[in-house]
């Protein structure tokens, strides 16, 4: 099968859209820290409309901190992947270009930094999920682990994104450049400032004057970027190439709805993002707050109590009528904990985001979405419970989606199938599962290592022994 590349693409079928601008001049103004599907289905297709207007200023170098796979996958095809959007109109395959070359930090962390260090680059964005920022619940920079330690001891081969970043506006400050705007694209609530302060704190170890560099001229944007973006499956490969005749190894897939709302605050050169589908804003925290509290809440606790029923995909929970009364509950919940900025209507956000998640395209997995739930529980769903908590407000609903992550870590799903608990405190929660003791015991446990406070405990308490008992499918039930 012909791989895709820039030799191939004359091969694609008219249907398939393609670049029209000449790559060999695009320069590469950003590199990207954690390329990953997301960023391929979201930044870098903003990133590829800059282009495509004419600004070749902002072409991508992506860089992969851990695995080599998506380098082996993209490098051999010049950087070059298919997006695919789909809805229940059908697939929209689009062929984007704003990725050069894709290297993996752990090979040659040197090229890395040299890379973030040099004069062209103007924007380092990164999407490396909440754990890749190395900071406790509390905010302080993890010194306790090993590449933490590591890089706290030298930069000379940097480890950690916060790492690269201080390493390479050390060498940019010694050169007498400017430093580029680090620009976070994670779903977790004060992303700038979170960035900032890992950076700062590991800059400080090694050399306050760059630390107060990078605080004084440097800019950290908070952002929130919001699509949904299935795992590509190997079905989805091998379907492109039986179509279209060229096998892509990095295709992505993703749903039509795109946000991505920005901080205007940068220390550089930036791309006209207002004209190219992104949001320009003075503040990012409201419309944050919603996503991460009706969607991304609605999203885990689905996922949870779908993965626990049997099912497999976001749209089949959905489907279920008790299912959906029981996202709507949430919502109401939720949203009274929300101060909405100007401009979102949420009557129609919830409209919109019940559609997105009944999109039977997207075959959105509902483990893909338990993975890392203890680094998404505190702000997705947390948060609002503690809101109206403190308030004397009842919330069944946001305390059955919390008790939902409890019950997934002791690995089985209510028909007592082995599941993998994909989580960064899997194995202290597994511990309290092996613990035993009653729902309580445990839901306090688990609670205490999701920084929630203990008033918290009881409604949760609650819900988690109704699941242990009853199944996530009679629970959901006994709400409406």
């Amino acid at each position: 099968m012909t791989r895709l590349s820039d030799a191939t693409l004359d091969r694609l079928p008219a249907a398939v859209a393609r670049p029209g601008y000449d790559r060999a001049r695009v320069a590469r103004g950003i590199v990207h820290l954690g390329i990953g599907a997301f960023h391929r289905a979201h930044q870098a297709l903003v990133f590829d409309r800059a282009l495509a207007a004419g600004d070749l200023r902002w072409g991508v170098t992506g860089a992969s901190l851990r695995s080599p796979q998506v380098a082996d996958d993209m490098n051999p095809q010049d950087g070059l992947y298919t997006l695919v959007t789909r809805d229940g109109d059908g697939d929209r395959p689009q062929v984007i270009g704003a990725v050069g070359a894709v290297l993996v930090a752990p090979r040659d962390p040197a090229a890395l930094v040299a890379r973030m260090a040099d004069a062209a680059t103007h924007i380092v964005s990164l999407t490396v999920t909440e754990k890749g920022y190395r900071l406790d619940a509390a905010g302080q920079l993890l010194c306790g682990e090993a590449d933490v330690a590591a890089d706290l001891a030298s930069l000379a081969a940097p480890r950690t994104a916060p790492g690269f970043v201080v390493a390479a506006l050390a060498a940019r400050r010694a050169a007498g450049i400017a430093p580029f705007t680090a620009l976070s694209c994670d779903n977790l609530p004060g992303n700038g400032g979170r960035l900032r302060g890992a950076v700062l704190a590991l800059a400080e170890a090694h050399d306050p004057a760059l630390a107060r560099w990078i605080a004084d001229e440097g800019a950290f944007p908070e952002t929130m970027v919001d699509r949904i973006v299935p795992a590509t499956t190997a079905e989805d490969i091998a379907a492109f190439a039986a179509a279209h005749g060229v096998e892509d190894r990095a295709l992505v897939t993703g749903e039509p709805f795109l946000q991505w709302v920005i901080e205007d605050r940068f220390c550089g050169p930036r791309p006209d993002f207002a004209a190219f589908g992104a949001q320009l804003t003075e503040a990012v925290a409201p419309w944050e707050e919603a996503k991460l509290r009706l969607l991304n809440g609605a999203h885990s606790a689905l996922a949870y109590l779908g993965a626990l029923s049997g099912l497999a995909f976001v749209h089949e929970v959905i489907a279920v009528p008790a299912f959906r009364a029981f996202v709507e509950r949430l919502w109401d919940e939720a949203a009274a904990s929300l101060s909405p900025p100007a401009g979102l209507d949420i009557a129609r956000y919830r409209a919109e985001l019940m559609a997105r998640f009944a999109n039977p395209a997207l075959r959105h997995r509902t483990r893909q979405i338990a993975m890392d739930g203890s680094q998404k529980l505190p702000q997705r769903l947390l948060a609002s419970l503690t809101w109206r908590t403190t308030r004397g407000l009842a919330s069944p609903a946001l305390a059955l989606g919390v008790a939902a992550w409890m019950r997934w870590q002791a690995g089985t799903t209510d028909a007592g199938e082995r599941v993998v608990v994909d989580d960064p405190l899997a194995t202290r929660t597994a511990a309290i599962v092996a613990a035993g003791g009653d729902a309580t015991a445990r839901a306090g446990a688990m609670l205490a290592l999701l920084g929630g406070d203990a008033t918290l405990l009881p409604a949760i308490a609650a819900a988690l022994a109704t699941l242990e008992r009853d199944g996530a499918r009679a629970a959901v039930a006994g709400l409406a």
